[in-house]
C-alpha cells in the first residue's frame, strides 16, 4: 500500500502545534506497520535543513506563474527515517517567520498560494504525469493547507486516481480567500458552488477537502459527533452531517519515543513511569528554574497550551485568584491572545513564588512541565483530539479537564467508584464555566492531599496506553477499504 500523507507541519522538522506531532508520528507508525509512505510538506528553509533534503527528484514547473519554478526536494524525516518530499518554492515559503505567520503573527498575506502550491503538488503526484514514478494507491490530506488537493484530482478528471482521506484536525480554522484565487489556481467557475468550495462569497479551503475527498475522518470519536453540529461545527455542521457515512472519528496517538520520563534528554532526572522519587526531583527543579517556593508538598499545575478561550485560559484567569488562595502554584508556557498573555504575566508578578508565565514556547520547558507538574490544566471549551494529557498521563501528572471532544474518550473522572475500580485518570468537568472548572481543582487539591489515593489516580494514569499503533491499524483499514475502488468513489 502506497500512502501520500500531505501536511503543512511535520515534527520534528516543523512545529506550531498538534498538527506536526501528529503528522511526524502517524506516519512513522504507518511504515513500522507495513505502509509504503512519503510525506510531502512545504520546503521551508528550516524542514529542508532539519530533512537533509539536497537532492532534486524532479521539478513541478511553475503551475500558479509565479515567475520561477518549483521543484521536489528528497529528505528522510529524523528518528524515523520516513521518505519526506517538499515543494521548494522560495518565493513562497524561503522567508523568516513561521509557517502561517510573520514575526509579528500577521498572516502571510499569501497564504492562499503558497497553500495552493501545496495542494496542486500533492495532487499532481498523483498523475501520469508526476516528475516522480512512485504513484500513491492513498492520498491522506490534512486540514485545510492541503483541502485543494482532492479538488484538482475533481478537475482533471484523473484516470485510476487514488482514493483520497481528509483529516480534519480543527475545524476552526478553514481557510477562506477571496474568490478572484479560484481562476489563478486553474478551477473552473462550475467548481465556486455550494457544491463544491464556495463557503459564503468565499474560496473555503476547508470545505473543498470536506466535499471532495473520498473519506474524511477526525481526532477523536467524540469530535466526529460534535462537529455535526452547529455548536461545534463552525458552520460546516450542515455538510459533515450530510458526510456523516463517509466520516469516521479515529483517535490520535501519542509518540511515547519522544514523550518518554526515562528517556527524555530534556529532563534533568529522567525516570521510571511512577516513580515517585524521581518525578520529585523533577518538580523541585521546575520551581528552582521558574522561581516558585521550593515545596514537595504543594501542588503545582501546570499549562502547557495556546492562550486563547477556545483553550478556556479565560476560565483558568476566572479561577487563578482562587487557586492562588488555596495554595496551590501554577506553571504557564503559551502564546496567544495579548490580554490573557499579560493577564498570567501580572499575576506571576503579583505572586511570584506561587505563579510562573513563560510567554512563548520551549519544547525544553514543555518537557519539563510534564515531568515537574502535578496537575495538568486543560479546561478547552473544545479539543479535537488533545495530545498534551496523553503525554500528561505518561509523566504521571494528572489532567484537569472540560469534557469535550478527546478529552472526554480519554479521560475517567475521579469519583468513588471510579477510585474504588482504579479507573480514574483525572479531575472532568461538564460545564465550561469558571465555576464547574475550579471545582474540579478543588476536588484536585483536596485528593493530592490524600496521598493514598492520589497514588491511585497516577497509577491509573500511567498506566493508560496510547501509543499509534491501534490508530495506525485503523488507517490501514480505512486505506484498504479504498485502494483499488479509488476511481469509482469521486464526488459528483
Amino acid at each position: 500500500m502506497r500512502v501520500l500523507f500531505a501536511s503543512s507541519e511535520v515534527y520534528p522538522l516543523i512545529k506550531t502545534g498538534g498538527l506536526a506531532d501528529v503528522s511526524g508520528a502517524l506516519p512513522a507508525a504507518l511504515a513500522e506497520a507495513g505502509t509504503d509512505i512519503r510525506i510531502l510538506m512545504p520546503g521551508y528553509p528550516q524542514a529542508i535543513d532539519a530533512a537533509g533534503a539536497k537532492r532534486v527528484v524532479g521539478t513541478l514547473g511553475d503551475p500558479l506563474g509565479l515567475g520561477s519554478e518549483a521543484r521536489l526536494l528528497a529528505g528522510k524525516l529524523p528518528g524515523s527515517g520516513v521518505p519526506v518530499w517538499l515543494v521548494d518554492c522560495p518565493a513562497l515559503y524561503g522567508r523568516d517567520g513561521g509557517p502561517y505567520q510573520d514575526a509579528q503573527g500577521h498572516d502571510w498575506p499569501d497564504n492562499g498560494l503558497r497553500f495552493a502550491l501545496l495542494s496542486w503538488a500533492a495532487a499532481h503526484l498523483c498523475t501520469e504525469n508526476s516528475p516522480v514514478k512512485w504513484r500513491p494507491h492513498i492520498l491522506h490530506c490534512n486540514d485545510w493547507q492541503t483541502g485543494l488537493a482532492p479538488a484538482y484530482l475533481h478537475a482533471w478528471k484523473v484516470d485510476n486516481r487514488p482514493g483520497t482521506v481528509f483529516t480534519i484536525h480543527n475545524i476552526a480554522y478553514q481557510g477562506q480567500f477571496l474568490p478572484s484565487l479560484v481562476g489563478r489556481l486553474g478551477f473552473s467557475p462550475e467548481m465556486y458552488a455550494m457544491d463544491g468550495f464556495e463557503y459564503y462569497d468565499t474560496l473555503s479551503f476547508l470545505k473543498s477537502g470536506l466535499f471532495y475527498s473520498d473519506r474524511l475522518t477526525t481526532v477523536s470519536p467524540r469530535y466526529a459527533r460534535e462537529i455535526q453540529t452547529p455548536a461545534f461545527g463552525c458552520g460546516m455542521d450542515g455538510l459533515l452531517a450530510w458526510r456523516a457515512a463517509d466520516l469516521a472519528g479515529i483517535l490520535n496517538g501519542a509518540d511515547y519515543q519522544v514523550w518518554n520520563p526515562a528517556s527524555d534528554s530534556y529532563l534533568a532526572f529522567p525516570y521510571e513511569a511512577g516513580d515517585a522519587k524521581g518525578k520529585a526531583a523533577n518538580k523541585a527543579a521546575l520551581q528552582t528554574e521558574l522561581g516558585l517556593s521550593l515545596s514537595a508538598d504543594t501542588p503545582l499545575m501546570v499549562i502547557v497550551s495556546r492562550l486563547n478561550d477556545h483553550k478556556g485560559m479565560d476560565l483558568v484567569m476566572a479561577a487563578l485568584p482562587g487557586i492562588v488562595k488555596l495554595g496551590a502554584q501554577v506553571a504557564v508556557i503559551g502564546t496567544g491572545d495579548r490580554a490573557l498573555e499579560d493577564g498570567f504575566k501580572a499575576v506571576a508578578e503579583a505572586y511570584p513564588t506561587q505563579v510562573a508565565a513563560r510567554i512563548g514556547y520551549s519544547e525544553a520547558l514543555a518537557h519539563q512541565m510534564m515531568a515537574g507538574g502535578d496537575m495538568l490544566l486543560m479546561p478547552s471549551r473544545f479539543e479535537p483530539c488533545g495530545l498534551t494529557q496523553f503525554y500528561a498521563l505518561r509523566y504521571g501528572t494528572v489532567p484537569i479537564a472540560h469534557a469535550t471532544g478527546g478529552l472526554a474518550d480519554t479521560l475517567v473522572d475521579t469519583g468513588y467508584d471510579t477510585l474504588m475500580t482504579g479507573t480514574a485518570n483525572g479531575f472532568v468537568f461538564e460545564h465550561a464555566n469558571a465555576g464547574a472548572f475550579r471545582w474540579a481543582v478543588e476536588r484536585a487539591v483536596a485528593l493530592y492531599r490524600q496521598p493514598d489515593q492520589w497514588r491511585k489516580i497516577v497509577k491509573a494514569c500511567i498506566g493508560q496506553d496510547f501509543s499509534w499503533g491501534q490508530s495506525a491499524s485503523r488507517y490501514q483499514e480505512l486505506y484498504k477499504s479504498l485502494a483499488g475502488a479509488a476511481s469509482g468513489c469521486k464526488r459528483s
